[in-house]
């Protein structure tokens, strides 16, 4: 039966997993296929850059939500460690190689990400605060996920202190580490976008450093003669 419930739970994790929210919406609503233009990658980021912040949002729950849920009904099932910690694998691998599409998916950050919330609510939060300064220091979207998925087995260890969940979160971690091997070299080669701000944000900065170089220009008014008493 426990061998029966590990299968299970893995094939269901796999499944939910290859369910491509970036694709689906992109159908949905009539938009660029996330997977022939921009970078190529189906996932939230690139939806932001093609369609939008709305769209991209929805693509996040979605890929958030494919991961969050097969993990919860395993320990719904009182589903073994080990058993629970292969279906966030699984439920990663989906998404990155997924069988209704063609085995070529996005990243699977923000399916691990649902994952380990599912875990583990205290994981989750620490993976995602991770993700969160590394952003805020670093400008570097790439940098601050490779960091969070990477520490995310050792944050377990602490929290969860289960032996049999650390090698399918390590193997999470060297799969989403080799789909950024390019953002890596980016890294490497300081070729990698940052994050960038709102527009408005930049403009603003614009008019207050004209502001400044005007004023710096600025002659200072003299005056002719001295003032009489």
């Amino acid at each position: 039966m426990s061998n029966f419930l590990f299968g299970f739970d893995v094939i269901m994790g796999y499944l939910m997993g290859s369910i491509c929210s970036a694709i689906i919406v992109s159908r949905l609503f009539s938009l660029p296929d996330p997977r022939t233009e921009g970078s190529k990658n189906p996932g939230a980021t690139n939806v932001l850059r093609l369609s939008g912040k709305k769209y991209a949002i929805y693509v996040l729950l979605g890929d958030v939500l494919k991961g969050l849920i097969p993990v919860l009904i395993a320990r719904l099932f009182h589903s073994s460690p080990s058993a629970v910690g292969f279906t966030c694998f699984s439920a990663v691998l989906g998404h990155i190689y997924p069988v209704f599409f063609g085995f070529k998916g996005g990243k699977g950050v923000a399916t691990t990400l649902g994952a380990l919330f599912g875990l583990n609510l205290i994981l989750g939060l620490l993976v995602t605060l991770t993700w969160l300064v590394v952003a805020n220091f670093s400008r570097y979207s790439s940098l601050a996920s490779i960091t969070a998925v990477t520490l995310a087995p050792f944050f377990a260890l602490l929290n969860i202190q289960n032996l049999d969940m650390f090698p399918p979160l390590i193997f999470i971690s060297a799969i989403i580490l080799y789909k950024h091997k390019n953002n890596i070299a980016r890294l490497m080669n300081g070729e990698e976008p940052k994050i960038e701000f709102k527009k408005s944000t930049i403009a603003m900065d614009e008019a207050v450093n004209e502001a400044i170089i005007i004023d710096e220009h600025k002659k200072p008014e003299v005056m002719d003669e001295p003032p009489k008493f």
